[in-house]
């Protein structure tokens, strides 16, 4: 079996989790609270243990790599002694016998130990209340959809995120224009002026987030951004307590590249911005050098919430320090009709109006 840890209130002997109204740790049984710093021993013992290391030898049968991609460890629930089952990537988890939290020391030790974490700050209510309000501003939403969605499952998860720190010197030409018009009493001018535009310089860059899970969409979690890094906090596995948690398993190296495309995107339109008093400015061509790289692990809160309405699975999630919620929904085709019936007449009244005054002052 493999190792885990829990924390324990010392008062009625429950698991206490992280709060994260109070920022601290709290025991649901007996609601007494504990300072997060009290839980650091256990880290400190995490942080002794090597990673781990495990061979074989004198193998008597082939081993088929397909088993090791959907690989599952075994550990003991130290609160109830049930056997908790985790794929490969779960660093924190919940016992399904007892519900009480569990994080993996295996998964959170070594090369896989976080360099921070950014606490929950908002709760699982919270979250509901956002998706309510969330669905409440949509107007081509079936009427149905808010009263029938069932909410199949709500959970607090810590993304694991590689953040980059970058150099970058760059040079980006463009291609400008200035266009004049004027008339005299026989003709129409335009004079169309063409610049060569050049903007060279240097762009310092910290904490570029880049999710390290491949069962992450990218799209969702950089539409969920952004995190404020000023509130991170050096990790402690006490903080993932109730939550769930994912290591990663798309390495910096990995990852680099996705970094590399943001970085390189945000400094070539910072130099575009500076471009101004032109009719148009189209760029030409980039020299992007980026250096001085550094990377850092780090997990960040993201409430994931799933619905089913009429045998359809919606996914929503919500980032746990800010609020920003994102989501599809299904449409309702009828009120789409409907509400573009409406401006149409609306633009249709607007243009019969503007007619009937030109009509009426002008004549014809």
């Amino acid at each position: 079996m493999a190792a885990n840890i829990e924390y324990k209130c010392p008062c009625c002997g429950g698991v206490v989790e992280f709060d994260s109204t109070t920022q601290q740790m709290k025991c649901p049984y007996c609601d007494t609270v504990f300072d997060i710093a009290a839980m650091q021993e256990k880290d400190e013992i995490l942080n002794q243990q090597p990673a781990d290391n495990i061979t074989w030898e004198n193998q008597s049968s082939q081993w088929d790599p397909r088993e090791s991609e959907n690989a599952f460890g075994v550990y003991t629930c130290k609160s109830c002694g049930g056997e908790i089952m985790a794929d490969d990537n779960t660093a924190a988890t919940q016992c399904p016998f007892c519900g009480n939290p569990v994080m993996l020391t295996s998964r959170l030790s070594g090369g896989l130990k976080p360099d921070y974490v950014l606490p929950f700050k908002l709760s699982k209510e919270d979250a509901k209340n956002k998706l309510r309000q969330f669905m409440s501003k949509k107007r081509l939403l079936p009427k149905m959809f808010s009263s029938e969605n069932h909410l199949e499952e709500i959970k607090g998860v810590y993304v694991p995120f590689w953040l980059y720190d970058a150099n970058v010197d760059a040079s980006v030409s463009f291609h400008a224009t200035r266009v004049r018009h004027w008339s005299d009493k026989d003709y129409d001018y335009t004079e169309t002026s063409h610049f060569q535009v050049y903007r060279a310089g240097s762009v310092a860059f910290e904490h570029v987030p880049v999710d390290g899970s491949s069962q992450m969409p990218d799209d969702m979690m950089q539409s969920l951004e952004p995190f404020d890094f000023n509130e991170v906090k050096p990790f402690m596995t006490a903080y993932l307590s109730g939550y769930l948690a994912d290591k990663y398993d798309e390495d910096a190296q990995q990852s680099v590249g996705k970094a590399n495309a943001r970085m390189k995107t945000t400094t070539e339109n910072t130099f575009a911005s500076t471009v101004q008093g032109y009719t148009s400015v189209v760029p030409e061509g980039s020299s992007v050098q980026i250096h001085n790289g550094q990377a850092r692990y780090a997990l960040y809160p993201v409430w994931l919430l799933h619905t089913k309405y009429q045998d359809k699975d919606y996914q929503f999630a919500m980032n746990g320090q800010t609020g920003k919620f994102i989501g599809a929904m299904p449409m309702d085709k009828g009120a789409y009709w409907k509400w573009k019936l409406i401006y149409s007449g609306i633009a249709s009244v607007v243009v019969w109006g503007a007619l009937w005054v030109l009509s009426y002052f002008f004549g014809g």
